[in-house]
């Protein structure tokens, strides 16, 4: 498929991730929707007749022209939602953005991927316990840190993953023509031997408020945990964990003083159960589940009475051929409804032939008897 089309989807204004995933459905061919007649584009859910004439009209195609040039130039990869690259977690979002712009040399789909986000202002205990976290990390192999090359805690972030030699990459709320904020060129041109940048905005692209909210969701969605630092009552850090909860993703978050206008957004977090409080690398490494397993442990295989049905034996199965699986894994083999897949490992869980893990992940316990066909 010729770059042109799915970066033309991105250029016409009112197609969002859902209307596009609506466009992707209707056509076989990306090339062949640009050049439905209009009638045909309106039997499109979310295609309206405003966006079915900016399609029709095709006053976008310079600008795609213009964007080719820009990604050669600049040996920008260009992925597409589809495309084997592309980040695997966060396709998994129902508003995963169609396009990304990557430059760096890092694999944006590693064993492990940690945001890690927080106030601007960060205190100096903010700074001691990012420092800590990130230099435990550096015995883990196949690890990726994510955040938003902001002031504070964002660039505390980076700058401690380049030092203890783990990648890292920033998402941007704006084209790869240019860094925001302009202090932070030297972090980013950095970043590009050890990690990269990346974003969903096409160059010419200016670091809009609104824009911020959406690099969020990419930074949420792109990763197996959120860790929340430091962070006040209100800000990007509390909007990026929530959109993290959102997408069933597992959200840390440091405590604090309760005096400290600094803690009041982490604290709020852990109160009101939006994030699992953690106080070291061993809290997050129990909580994800990535201890590493003792040596020569076997488990017990038991047998239990009980008969499933067919949804039922379809979900232990996966289950037990891996031993133990992520929720993120099953929801992207299955294709099942979210509601649908909870209540099957409840019921799983309730017989007692699974059981769950820190971290989203479901262990295998045992073998039914009997099973259903």
């Amino acid at each position: 498929m010729k770059l042109i089309y799915p970066i033309a989807l991105t250029k016409i204004k009112g197609i969002g991730p859902r209307t596009a995933r609506n466009i992707m459905a209707h056509s076989d061919n990306l090339a062949d929707f640009f050049s439905y007649s209009k009638k045909e584009l309106m039997q499109i859910p979310g295609v309206k007749e405003p966006i079915a004439d900016a399609i029709r009209n095709k006053t976008y195609l310079a600008a795609c022209e213009k964007e080719l040039a820009f990604i050669d130039k600049h040996r920008i990869k260009a992925l597409w939602i589809e495309d084997r690259d592309y980040p695997e977690r966060l396709k998994q979002c129902d508003d995963a953005p169609l396009m990304l712009y990557y430059k760096g040399n890092t694999s944006l789909n590693p064993a492990k991927v940690i945001s890690i986000v927080g106030t601007r202002n960060a205190t100096h205990y903010g700074q001691q316990l990012c420092e800590d976290l990130i230099r435990g990390l550096n015995n883990n192999q196949d690890i990726l840190i994510v955040s938003g090359l902001a002031y504070g805690i964002d660039a505390l972030a980076h700058r401690n993953a380049l030092t203890n030699n783990i990648a890292t990459i920033a998402v941007l709320g704006h084209g790869l023509d240019r860094i925001y904020p302009a202090s932070h060129r030297e972090l980013a041109s950095k970043m590009l031997e050890q990690g990269g940048l990346l974003t969903e905005f096409t160059s010419e692209t200016i670091p809009e408020r609104v824009n911020f909210p959406m690099r969020n969701r990419i930074i949420a969605g792109m990763a197996d945990v959120t860790i929340v630092v430091e962070a006040a009552i209100k800000g990007g850090a509390l909007i990026t964990a929530e959109i993290a909860n959102s997408y069933h993703r597992d959200v840390c978050a440091f405590p604090g003083s309760i005096y400290d206008r600094s803690s009041e957004g982490t604290n709020y977090l852990i109160k009101t159960n939006r994030a699992h409080m953690i106080r070291h690398l061993q809290d997050l490494e129990y909580l994800m589940n990535w201890e590493i397993s003792k040596k020569n442990e076997t488990s017990q295989q038991l047998e239990f009475p009980f008969k499933l049905n067919k949804d039922q034996e379809s979900l232990f199965n996966l289950i037990h051929e891996k031993g133990q699986l992520a929720l993120a894994e099953m929801i992207d083999q299955l294709k099942w409804p979210q509601s649908k897949l909870a209540l099957v490992l409840l019921e799983l869980e309730m017989q007692s032939l699974i059981h769950a893990l820190p971290g989203k992940i479901y262990k295998s316990i045992g073998l039914p008897r009997t099973a259903t066909k």
